[in-house]
């Protein structure tokens, strides 16, 4: 028989086999329980009696190479080398020897790497490119996460809250930070429309795509000698048009911000997964530290923790106490912008006569 994790090959990456600890290999599919130990340490137990101890830590998600061989160095010490990085950007390092766990907890926190994000915690905050390398983006990624876990870095090193927490940001609303199914989520807005080009259009774009790449049909062919037209009216501030065209540009410090959704989830546990619903409509940018953003998002959390019950996630939550409670209690002012406003491209609250009082 082939051993397939010894494989060498030039099509994708190597098999993820050679890669895992060898409690966990020899294990694999045979775990019977797990059990946790404190915020952010498992234990994970095998049929044959065997333990895997995982310690997880937050890290941000753009990492300097001097933060790679720390980590490195201490799984080199701690866990004979194996660590992985979770979907959430944590670190979890990985050992079957329980004493090292103590010293490998200690290490992480005077580097200042809080320890946590299990069970019902706060875990790191998934996010996109921001600033950074986007070229759609409405507002930062990785600066919004460090302030907004700043204020919330309790709510990650503890295990207080009604319910595990997932919190993400995308900086546009093609939403590749998965904010449409998280508890919270934090998205860049645009609000107004491109900004054309005519010149450069028929240069480096292909017209015909151009104008088929709007979701809403808002681009047109030109009239009196312009190459395309924008209806603002039918505009949603996609980005879709300046992912095909750039000489169609959207960005605008001005306008440009972020809106606030809550109440989605992956989860299949006591309900069907659900979609993130718009909370507020739109925060301008104010960098370095985005104060307003940072305020928000704390509210949501403390009145969430304060009201939710047992292992009720933030979408049952609401939906227990109806939207307008929740607004209500969040300070949070409703307006038109909820009503069925397409411009957001997302759920809002008047899709039927079911909306909850």
């Amino acid at each position: 028989m082939v051993d397939m994790s010894k494989r060498i090959t030039d099509i994708g990456p190597p098999n993820y086999e050679q890669f895992l600890h060898p409690v966990i290999k020899k294990n694999y599919g045979q775990w019977k329980y797990h059990e946790s130990l404190g915020p952010g340490l498992l234990c994970h137990t095998s049929e044959s009696g065997d333990k895997i101890y995982s310690v997880r830590c937050a890290s941000p998600r753009l990492l300097a190479i001097q933060s790679i061989r720390f980590f490195a160095d201490l799984a080199d010490k701690y866990c004979d080398g194996y660590l992985r990085f979770t979907s959430r950007n944590n670190v979890e390092f990985l050992t079957d020897k329980q004493d090292n766990i103590a010293p490998l907890k200690d290490e992480l926190q005077k580097a200042g790497y809080p320890v946590g994000g299990t069970n019902n915690a706060i875990s790191n905050i998934v996010h996109t490119q921001g600033w950074v390398h986007c070229h759609s983006a409405a507002t930062d990624a990785s600066g919004i996460v460090k302030c907004v876990m700043d204020a919330l870095c309790d709510r990650f090193t503890s295990e207080n809250l009604p319910a595990k927490l997932r919190i993400s940001l995308a900086c546009c609303l093609n939403m590749c930070g998965a904010v449409h199914c998280s508890d919270i989520a934090i998205l860049g807005v645009h609000r107004k429309p491109p900004k054309v080009n005519q010149e450069q259009v028929p240069k480096v774009c292909e017209v015909p795509t151009l104008i088929a790449s709007c979701p809403t049909g808002a681009i047109r062919p030109g009239t009196e000698g312009r190459v395309v037209d924008v209806v603002e009216e039918q505009c949603m501030y996609c980005g879709n048009c300046y992912t095909v065209c750039p000489a169609m540009p959207l960005n605008d410090p001005e306008n440009d911000g972020i809106s606030i959704w809550v109440g989605g989830k992956v989860s299949n546990a006591r309900c069907a997964p659900k979609f993130s619903k718009l909370a507020i409509p739109f925060i301008p940018n104010e960098p370095p530290r985005w104060p307003k953003v940072v305020e928000a998002v704390v509210n949501i959390v403390e009145v969430y923790a304060k009201n939710a019950k047992k292992f009720e996630r933030m979408g049952e939550w609401i939906e227990r106490i109806g939207w307008p409670r929740f607004f209500e209690l969040t300070g949070i002012e409703f307006t038109r912008y909820h009503i069925d406003d397409f411009k957001f491209a997302g759920t809002t609250y008047a899709r039927s006569a079911q909306l909850r009082y």
